[in-house]
């Protein structure tokens, strides 16, 4: 693939696969064995901007939190709600290799028990956990409040074009991709930049991205 700055042996062992095998839900993110698709927007804000305190509200197959292990918590409350948790036990590949600060509580309670009581503030948080509108307007609501200044969310699977083009498996609970797209929509601009990154149809022989959002406060 030529000189680059990135370790694609790296990336395919443990970023985008488990010894070989597919993270789950790293086509959400345009990721393949070697292609990080948003993940690596996601890994280039934190580079930036030095940041230190980052939480991540949901997980999957754990891509997103990998991306950004260092100094990281990790919420997610494993009830398969929009999808499997598969590194749940400690000898999964994600956790012995990476060793998260895992909070198995529903966000809403890791809020409150955790977060607040031990005045954490927050540098960057990545939304990704209920999919329902209601969930993600109220993770945001109550996370937004302990955000450090300058500090950054971005919110996942938000391109309503996407979302409009999904093919679902009949039967298949979960992947609910439309509470974000909506979400996203009712941010209040005044309070708030926000950045749509949208790929969807622009490459169609390559995985694209279900949507990425950044928000900060103005």
């Amino acid at each position: 693939m030529g000189d680059s700055i990135l370790n694609y042996d790296y990336i395919k062992t443990y970023i985008t696969t488990n010894k070989g095998e597919k993270v789950p839900y790293r086509w959400s993110h345009g990721a393949t064995d070697m292609h990080l698709g948003d993940g690596m927007i996601i890994y280039s804000l934190i580079y930036f901007h030095k940041f230190k305190s980052l939480v991540c509200l949901g997980s999957g197959g754990g891509f997103v939190p990998r991306i950004m292990s260092q100094a990281s918590y990790v919420v997610d409350a494993c009830t398969g709600f929009n999808g499997e948790v598969d590194w749940e036990k400690e000898d999964s590949v994600f956790r012995r290799h990476f060793h998260p600060k895992f909070i198995k509580e529903t966000t809403e309670s890791a809020y409150y028990n955790f977060f607040v009581k031990q005045d954490i503030k927050i540098d960057y948080l990545h939304i990704d956990a209920d999919h329902t509108f209601e969930g993600v307007k109220k993770d945001f609501e109550l996370y937004s409040q302990r955000m450090n200044r300058g500090g950054i969310i971005t919110v996942h699977d938000t391109d309503k074009s996407y979302v409009d083009n999904f093919t679902e498996i009949q039967n298949h609970e979960g992947d609910d991709l439309s509470g974000p797209s909506e979400f996203v929509k009712t941010i209040d601009k005044r309070k708030f930049e926000v950045f749509n990154l949208f790929n969807h149809g622009i490459m169609p022989d390559f995985p694209s991205s279900t949507g990425l959002t950044i928000v900060r406060r103005k």
